[in-house]
C-alpha cells in the first residue's frame, strides 16, 4: 500500500478511531458495575454524614465511614426508606437509589420523592435528599430534621464550583453552621438562608433562619439558598404522615 496517498490516512484514521472507540467502550462496560457500587457506597456515605454518622474529628476535615463498613452502618442507622408520589407514600428499601434530579424534572403527578427515616443515639431523624443549581454547575446534598424540623446535620457537595471559594459548601466550617436551625417559624416555613451581612458569624442565633455566607461565593450560597427552600417546601407537607 502506498502510505503517501491522501486514502491511505483516511484509511488509518478511521481504523484507529474504531479500535480506539471500541477499547474505550469495553473499558467503560468493564468498570460499570464497579461504579455502581462506588456510587451506591457514595450515597450511603453523604446520608450517613448529614445524620452525623461519620468518623469526623474535632478540628479535623470531613472523614466518612469506610467504605468497606458503610453499608453495614446505613443498614444499622437507616430505619426505613420511603418514596413520595402525590399524595401517596410507600416504602422501598432502595429509595436512596432514585436520582432526584431526574425526579425534579418530572411533572408533579409522576414525580418520586426519598426519604429516609435514621435512628441515633434514640433520636430519629428524617433524612431528606437535596438538587440544585450553584455558579458552574450541579450543587445537591441532604439534611437531617428532627421531629420539631430543627436542623441535624448536612452534607452538601458540586460538580464544578470555584476552588477555594464556592466549593467550600462541602467543608465542615460551612456545614457545620447548618446544625441547630429551625426551618420552621411557629407553624409557617421560613426555610434557611445562606446570608451575607447576616451579623452573626459565629452563628449563633438558631431562630433566625440564616447562616453566615461563604466570602466570595455569593450565587454559589444562593444556589444553596434555592436548593434548600425549593426541595424541603416539596417534603414538609409529607413529613408528618409518615411513620417516625
Amino acid at each position: 500500500m502506498n502510505t503517501e496517498k491522501n486514502s491511505y490516512t483516511v484509511i488509518f484514521a478511521v481504523v484507529m478511531v474504531l479500535v480506539v472507540g471500541a477499547l474505550l467502550a469495553f473499558v467503560a462496560s468493564s468498570l460499570r458495575p464497579k461504579i455502581e457500587i462506588n456510587e451506591k457506597f457514595e450515597k450511603q456515605q453523604n446520608i450517613l454524614y448529614a445524620m452525623g454518622v461519620n468518623n469526623d474529628v474535632d478540628g479535623g476535615a470531613v472523614a466518612f465511614i469506610p467504605t468497606n463498613e458503610v453499608e453495614a452502618e446505613f443498614g444499622k442507622y437507616i430505619k426505613t426508606q420511603y418514596v413520595i408520589e402525590g399524595s401517596n407514600i410507600s416504602e422501598d428499601p432502595e429509595a436512596y437509589l432514585i436520582d432526584l434530579k431526574q425526579e425534579l424534572q418530572k411533572d408533579e403527578s409522576e414525580r418520586k420523592l426519598p426519604v429516609f427515616i435514621g435512628e441515633k443515639d434514640g433520636e430519629d431523624y428524617y433524612i431528606i435528599p437535596m438538587y440544585g443549581k450553584g455558579l458552574w454547575d450541579a450543587i445537591w446534598g441532604f439534611v437531617a430534621l428532627d421531629q420539631d424540623y430543627v436542623v441535624k446535620g448536612v452534607y452538601f457537595d458540586h460538580k464544578g464550583e470555584t476552588p477555594g471559594l464556592g466549593a467550600n459548601i462541602k467543608e465542615r466550617f460551612f456545614m457545620d453552621d447548618f446544625d441547630g436551625e429551625q426551618i420552621m417559624h411557629g407553624t409557617k416555613y421560613q426555610g434557611i438562608t445562606v446570608a451575607k451581612g447576616n451579623n452573626d458569624p459565629l452563628n449563633e442565633d438558631k431562630e433566625d433562619g440564616e447562616v453566615d455566607a461563604l466570602a466570595g461565593a455569593t450565587i454559589t450560597g444562593n444556589g444553596v439558598t434555592a436548593m434548600i427552600n425549593s426541595t424541603l417546601k416539596l417534603y414538609i407537607p409529607h413529613l408528618k404522615d409518615l411513620k417516625i
